[in-house]
């Protein structure tokens, strides 16, 4: 089982890298009125989700910026931003980076209870691999949301 959660995991994170890869930078920062975020936002947080989610699942040694949690992470806005962020260039090197780095994340380590549980709204979770798994439906959400904000900026 844990073998199939690190190939969806591979297969969805491609999946995303290739989409975004695939989207104009000029159409990153667009906010339809009906998001909440945009699409450079969306990138970010797949980033700095997995990120977080994987860092405390499973030895996983891929660095981000320390600004990535304050760009963001949930409940920050594109709107609320003091800073450049980062360019379609960089996230996709992260998002390459972060696809390497859980090529080599071993299926056994999805057996391993955590340190400790993690509870998230409602969630629970005791095992690196429902922690995991949890993340990669969480990109996948995130990876609906940019389509679903690509075909409103088209058609507006």
């Amino acid at each position: 089982m844990s073998q199939n959660i690190l190939h969806t995991g591979k297969l969805v994170h491609n999946m995303a890298l290739q989409q975004i890869q695939a989207i104009p930078e000029e159409l990153f920062d667009i906010q339809p009125p009906q998001f909440n975020n945009t699409i450079r936002w969306h990138v970010g947080h797949i980033i700095a989700s997995l990120n977080y989610f994987l860092s405390l699942a499973v030895p996983f040694d891929f660095e981000i910026p320390e600004s990535y949690s304050g760009l963001f992470g949930g409940g920050t806005k594109p709107s609320e931003w003091t800073v450049t962020p980062p360019t379609k260039e960089e996230l996709i090197m992260y998002l390459s980076g972060q696809l390497e780095s859980l090529a080599s994340v071993s299926p056994s380590a999805l057996e391993e209870k955590l340190k400790s549980p993690v509870d998230l709204g409602t969630m629970h979770f005791e095992t690196a691999g429902e922690l995991v798994n949890s993340a990669l439906m969480h990109e996948a959400t995130h990876l609906g949301n940019i389509s679903s904000m690509l075909k409103v900026i088209k058609h507006s």
